[in-house]
C-alpha cells in the first residue's frame, strides 16, 4: 500500500507512536487522516499539526468501549465515505504478575485486545464490501518473545499477535491486509523516566523513526513491522531451541527483576 490518497484512521494519536503516525500519514500524502484518543487535547493537537498536509478529523474515544469504537468507524465514514487503513495503535502498560487485580487484568484486555476486535468488527463489513482494505495492529516485541516483568502486557500482546494473525488467514484472500507492528522499546509516555528496560537493550528508537519502518513495511505488505530488526533474530532462536531461549529469558529475568519489582510497587 502507498499511503499517499488514502484515508487513514489512527487510535492512540495524542502522543508517541500515534501522533507520529499520523504526521508522517500526513507527510506522505494521505488524503484524510481521523486522530483519535481518550485525550481530546492531545488529539486536537495532533490535528492541528497536520491539518496543512491533509484533511483532518479528531475525535475523543476509548477504543475498549465497542460503542465508542463503532460510533468512531461511523463518523469517519460519513465524513470520508470509506476507509483505506485503519491503524489500531492504541495500548497500555500493566507491570506485575499473576496476581494482578483482576480489574486491571481486564482494562489492559481491552485496550491491548478487544480494541482490534472492536475495530475490525466496526471497519471490515466496508472493506470486504470494496473487496480492499488494510489494518495495522500495533502489538509489541511482547507479543513474539516476552515482557520479562509484566505478564498482563506479555499475555495480552500475544493475543494481539494472534489475532492479527487470524484476520490475515481468513480475510488475506479477499483483498484485506493485515500487518502487525512489534517494536521493542520506543521514546514515548509508557517509557518515560526509563531506559526500556529490557526492551530497550537494542535501543530506544523515535517515534519518527518507527513510523519510517511502518511506511516502508506497507509498501511491501509484510505482516511484521520490525522497526528493530533484531526481533527476528530473537524469533529465530525462540523456535530453535524453545528451552534454551527459555533459559535465557529466566537469565534476563533475574537481570532486570530488581527494576521492575520497583516499578510494579510504584504503579
Amino acid at each position: 500500500m502507498q499511503v499517499k490518497d488514502k484515508v487513514i484512521v489512527v487510535t492512540g494519536a495524542a502522543s508517541g507512536i500515534g501522533k507520529a503516525l499520523c504526521e508522517r500519514f500526513a507527510i506522505e500524502g494521505a488524503s484524510a487522516i481521523v486522530a483519535t484518543d481518550i485525550n481530546s487535547e492531545g488529539v486536537n493537537a495532533t490535528v492541528s499539526d497536520i491539518s496543512d498536509q491533509s484533511q483532518a478529523l479528531g475525535i475523543t474515544c476509548d477504543v475498549g468501549k465497542e460503542e465508542e469504537a463503532t460510533e468512531l468507524v461511523a463518523k469517519t465514514l460519513e465524513a470520508f465515505g470509506h476507509i483505506d487503513l485503519f491503524c489500531s495503535n492504541a495500548g497500555i502498560f500493566t507491570p506485575g504478575g499473576e496476581d494482578v487485580p483482576t480489574e486491571k487484568w481486564q482494562a489492559i484486555w481491552d485496550i491491548n485486545v478487544m480494541s482490534h476486535v472492536f475495530a475490525a468488527r466496526a471497519v471490515l463489513p466496508g472493506m470486504l464490501e470494496r473487496g480492499e482494505g488494510y489494518l495495522l495492529n500495533t502489538s509489541s516485541a511482547a507479543g513474539l518473545l516476552n515482557q520479562v516483568g509484566s505478564a498482563p502486557y506479555a499475555t495480552t500482546k500475544h493475543a494481539a499477535i494472534g489475532f492479527a494473525e487470524w484476520l490475515s488467514i481468513t480475510y488475506g484472500n479477499r483483498g484485506i491486509k493485515v500487518s502487525a507492528l512489534c517494536p521493542q522499546a520506543v521514546r514515548t509516555a509508557m517509557t518515560a523516566g526509563g531506559d526500556g528496560g529490557v526492551a530497550g537493550l537494542d535501543g530506544m528508537l523515535e517515534p519518527e523513526q518507527l513510523a519510517n519502518t511502518v511506511i516502508e513495511t506497507l509498501a511491501e505488505e509484510r505482516f511484521l513491522v520490525l522497526p528493530h530488526p533484531e526481533v527476528l533474530t530473537y524469533m529465530r532462536r525462540k523456535t530453535d531451541d524453545y528451552d534454551r531461549w527459555l533459559g535465557g529469558m529466566r537469565r534476563l529475568h533475574g537481570r532486570f527483576e530488581d527494576i521492575y519489582r520497583a516499578r510494579e510497587e510504584s504503579d
